[in-house]
């Protein structure tokens, strides 16, 4: 397996790992009245102020207008501390795919990366500062971990990218978030409260969340099999994504160091498992990486694995491997990638290759690594 460069292990080296402070969206509607009667305000400015962060994704005294003037500023200090800060915004795909670069509160970095299609609009969000899985073909993964983040330092990303649309910054005009994965920096399952509890409010009805269709959130994991299971129990049917990449253990295990720990059948267990307790199909992402995961056989072997558990519990993503800088793999020739398709579905397994978006800015999949010019 690749050692991360010293370069990039000292990049992240400097950030505190502290607690970022308690935002509105980390508190439960609970603790929004506690906090309220301290400030010797009623119940009800709990309803009013989610109502302003949720509903019009606006956290500006100015604009609150249904508050008393003199409140307003106090209000706001206590309840929405600023956590992010955009370093820099890069475009591509004509201007439809942004990727911002954050700063967080003990500057921590992280990347979230906005999709604009004709027929919706993704948001790409990170739940972790660096990512501790240390799979040698990503970018994020040979950062190391810096630290989980908050709760409301992932919403905080989703409301930027969600208002952003409402006002039109992305050509064709105004819109809504409709989609959102948990794919960019950092393994979702491994920072678990701070995601379920962000999922909650991603699916919460207005004014207590954002009203998204967990149907158009997935989350992805390398296949952190007790957190797969545990998801499953929660009652919110997200997509759930296993990042296989191999279907056998002797290169799983030196492309995603995790299998080590829970095993190509382990994984596909747990996922198949999350397929009967939500009824929601699984998908399989794969990066196709020349000579070294793209054989046909590896096809073939892929397709038994997922047969033996089952027909139509799954799909499968190929995902061309994306540039990272010093890396040793590149993406698998055309014809390769299209022979590997066409045997998975000689086996009968539905399979789509992953849309490549924002890879000339560093913000496909496995490309973020939030880098920033000095």
């Amino acid at each position: 397996m690749t050692e991360p460069s010293s370069p990039i292990q000292l990049q992240f080296a400097a950030p505190r790992r502290g607690k970022p402070p308690r935002h509105f969206a980390d508190l439960t509607k609970l603790e929004r009245i506690a906090v309220l009667a301290e400030l010797g305000e009623k119940p009800f400015r709990a309803t009013q102020l989610a109502t302003h962060y949720f509903s019009h994704l606006s956290c500006d005294p100015a604009a609150m207008t249904d508050l008393p003037a003199a409140d307003r500023e106090a209000l706001v200090d206590r309840f929405f501390p600023p956590l992010l800060t955009a370093a820099r915004v890069m475009r591509a795909d004509g201007g439809t795919t942004v990727k911002t670069l954050w700063h967080l509160f003990d500057s921590a970095k992280v990347e979230s990366v906005l999709m604009r299609y004709p027929d919706r609009a993704t948001l790409c969000v990170s739940s972790q500062a660096g990512c501790g899985m240390a799979c040698p073909f990503c970018a994020t993964g040979q950062l190391g971990l810096t630290r989980n983040l908050s709760t409301a330092e992932i919403i905080e990303q989703v409301r930027f990218a969600s208002r952003s649309l409402a006002d039109g910054e992305l050509p064709g005009g105004p819109t809504r978030l409709s989609n959102l994965v948990f794919m960019g920096m950092g393994e979702p399952l491994a920072n678990y409260r701070a995601v379920i509890e962000t999922l909650r409010l991603l699916v919460a009805a207005p004014p207590d969340g954002l009203g998204m269709s967990a149907r158009n959130i997935t989350v992805s994991t390398v296949g952190l099999v007790p957190a797969m299971d545990r998801l499953a129990t929660e009652g919110i049917p997200v997509t759930l994504a296993l990042s296989l990449h191999a279907p056998d253990d002797k290169l799983r295990s030196e492309i995603v160091p995790i299998n080590t720990r829970w095993s190509v059948a382990e994984a596909l267990d747990a996922a198949h498992r999350y397929f009967a307790v939500t009824g929601r199909r699984v998908s399989i992402e794969y990066a196709l990486i020349r000579d070294m995961n793209d054989h046909g056989w590896r096809a073939d072997l892929l397709a038994e694995e997922l047969v033996k558990r089952g027909r139509g519990w799954v799909h499968v993503n190929p995902i061309p491997l994306n540039p990272t800088p010093g890396s040793k793999w590149t993406a698998s020739e055309p014809h390769v990638e299209a022979e590997f398709v066409a045997r998975l579905r000689a086996h009968g397994i539905p399979t789509t290759i992953r849309d490549t978006r924002g890879r000339d800015i560093d913000g496909a999949c496995g490309q973020l690594a939030a880098e920033e010019d000095e």
